[in-house]
């Protein structure tokens, strides 16, 4: 997913494998993960992507400090937010520790180790809703 303020940004989902780059996309108050080949386009993670970053995981807190979260890997979720407007894209760490995925400084790489696993039911039932054919038979 990508946090409900990067709509309006060119976005692609994750890739096993590849490096990704915290950033702060240009127009909006977002800081997310963009490829280190594509620094304007968000790549989405999907609730459950495990991620392993280079070097332990710093965040922002109060202030403008900047806190060591102690674990290099981490499991991208969402929360849910009190209000429509807050962020709610967040890394889940060995501990049970939540950080927001917006509190996170530029320039921490991470690797995608793992994306989730999808149910072939499920995933059967997006593809075939995501197609021309589907989105007419909504509309007759």
């Amino acid at each position: 997913m990508c946090d409900y303020s990067l709509h309006a940004v060119a976005s692609r989902p994750a890739k096993v494998g590849e490096t990704l780059v915290t950033t702060s996309f240009y127009g909006t108050s977002t800081c997310g993960f963009a490829a280190k080949e594509e620094p304007r386009v968000a790549v989405c993670l999907l609730p459950g992507t495990e991620l392993a970053f280079e070097q332990d995981v710093r965040y922002n807190r109060l202030w403008l400090s900047t806190k060591n979260a102690g674990f290099r890997v981490a499991r991208f979720c969402t929360i849910q937010p009190r209000a429509p407007e807050q962020h709610r894209d967040a890394l889940a760490f060995p501990h049970g520790h939540i950080v927001l995925v917006n509190l996170l400084p530029e320039g921490q790489q991470a690797r995608v180790l793992q994306l989730p696993v999808i149910p072939r039911e499920h995933r059967a039932s997006a593809e075939k809703a995501s197609t021309p054919a589907a989105d007419l038979a909504l509309t007759v």
